[in-house]
């Protein structure tokens, strides 16, 4: 072992500085598009065990790379020559407040056990997505993560109140508040969220809970347009007073992958259709929640009769509605399958975008016709966040080429800008956008950016290469 990690052992214990083969698990992401190299992965086990590495890191001009479940797609822990600092062991959730409805972490917790520890107390953390099994906390908020139920309880942005991160010279900032209001000054908290790691390592936060649903109204729809979609969303918004957590999208060849892909698959429908959505309402009050005389629970009811009648007037094709959670379950297992559909075949040209709701279509529209403009041969796989605007667009070029890999990105990102779209909607920037940082994102907004980096990490120490554009 050399000098330096020498150095570092005596911080967190020889047994957490991992070298050679016990690294192994640090060495490439969920995608296996990204192999990394680290010299070395560090695991403390304290905010304090954090403020040391940064503080020796920052003098001897060390790269720390973060790494939370590595389940990110965009290559923003790849650390080669660098250290990858995990917060695995520092997974603590130091409290539930069920009473001001917050939750107190460590960045190293599992979404899943914060969700199984807020349903001890009848509450949830609503942030979820399909690796919310293996994902962490500090990992969701370094890359301001989304997922299913953003239309009703925002991003991880929104879910956040307060934050413990350290800085690149190891100094501890403190703004763990359960605050719902606080002006003293910018907020440095949402300055961090989102950062990837680049401007500070979040080590603890503060996170909001939400009531827990009393009900679930859930079902697969197909529609005939996504006007039909829409206009649906928002009647059920209206009726529900906004109690719609999730509307999501899966296209006729999305179905067709996952029948293909999963086994023992089942199609939502008795005939294939070119729409189709996944819609979920949570009812939160026993007036829509309770079962009547009957056996009937309001909000299924509801949303049954908004269904009878968009059937009745030729805006809905077919509707199945969950009649038991094992039913619910088989429709987001669907739902959640994405990524392992999508990186099924190679190449591949993802991108994560979000475009207003009302443009959805003509994004799609426009985005194919650039590709196959470019290449006759490319298909696409999409899944969409239809609720939010976030679409998950990808496409499987006719031909193994680079040159073309890139031109069909470049192409994508037109038709992103022609409908007044971001390039990134929630997998964050990492090493995979930042060509397109370059090209599509603001110059000054791009200096002031770097302005920031260049002042909280003067060192260029945090997780350097990723977001920022040379």
């Amino acid at each position: 072992m050399s000098a330096l990690l020498e150095r570092f052992s005596a911080i967190v214990g020889t047994s957490h500085v991992l070298t050679g083969d016990d690294t192994a698990p640090w060495r490439m992401d969920w995608t296996g598009k990204y192999p990394s190299a680290p010299q070395a992965v560090l695991r403390p086990g304290s905010t304090q065990e954090v403020s040391r590495i940064l503080a020796l890191a920052h003098a001897d001009r060390v790269a720390i790379v973060p790494v939370g479940g590595n389940t990110g797609i965009t290559g923003a822990t790849v650390a080669d020559g660098a250290l990858a600092l995990s917060l695995g062991r520092m997974n603590r959730i130091r409290e539930i407040r069920p009473e001001g409805r917050v939750a107190v972490v460590e960045a190293g917790v599992v979404l899943a056990a914060l969700h199984d520890a807020a349903a001890e107390h009848d509450l949830i953390f609503p942030l979820t997505f399909g690796a919310r099994g293996s994902a962490t906390i500090g990992g969701a908020l370094s890359t301001n993560a989304g997922g299913s139920n953003v239309l009703r309880y925002g991003n991880t942005r929104e879910l956040c109140l307060g934050l413990e991160v350290v800085m690149a010279d190891g100094r501890v900032m403190d703004t763990m508040t359960a605050l719902h209001k606080d002006n003293s000054g910018l907020n440095l908290r949402q300055l961090m969220i989102g950062a990837e790691g680049t401007l500070g390592i979040v080590t603890a936060a503060v996170l909001k809970l939400r009531p827990k649903p009393r009900a679930y109204a859930t079902a697969m729809l197909a529609v005939p347009t996504f006007a039909d979609a829409l206009a649906l969303l928002n009647r059920l918004q209206d009726l529900t007073g906004g109690q719609v957590e999730a509307f999501e999208f899966m296209p006729r060849a999305y179905i067709d992958g996952h029948l293909a892909l999963i086994a023992g698959a089942r199609p939502p429908f008795a005939e294939a259709h070119d729409i189709n959505v996944l819609i979920e309402i949570g009812a939160t009050a026993p007036r829509d929640a309770t079962p009547d005389a009957t056996g009937a629970v309001p909000i299924v009811t509801l949303l049954e009769n908004a269904l009878g009648d968009m059937l009745a007037s030729g805006t809905l094709l077919d509707a199945v509605v969950a009649r038991s959670d094992a039913q619910r379950r088989e429709m987001w297992a669907r739902r959640e399958a994405a990524a392992e559909i999508t990186y099924a075949r190679k190449p591949i040209v993802d991108t994560d975008i979000c475009v207003p709701l009302d443009a959805v279509e003509g994004f799609l529209t426009d985005a194919l016709a650039r590709v196959r403009h470019l290449d006759p041969g490319a298909q696409e796989m999409v899944v969409a966040h239809l609720g939010d605007g976030n679409v998950h667009y990808s496409i499987y070029p006719g031909r193994d080429d680079p040159a073309l890999s890139a031109a069909i990105l470049e192409a994508i990102e037109d038709a992103v800008a022609a409908q007044g779209g971001s390039f990134s909607a929630e997998h964050g920037i990492g090493l995979s956008k930042r060509g397109t940082m370059a090209r599509r994102k603001d110059p000054t907004a791009l200096a002031a950016m770097r302005a920031i980096k260049a002042a909280l990490d003067p060192r260029g120490i945090l997780n350097p290469g990723k977001v920022y554009p040379d």
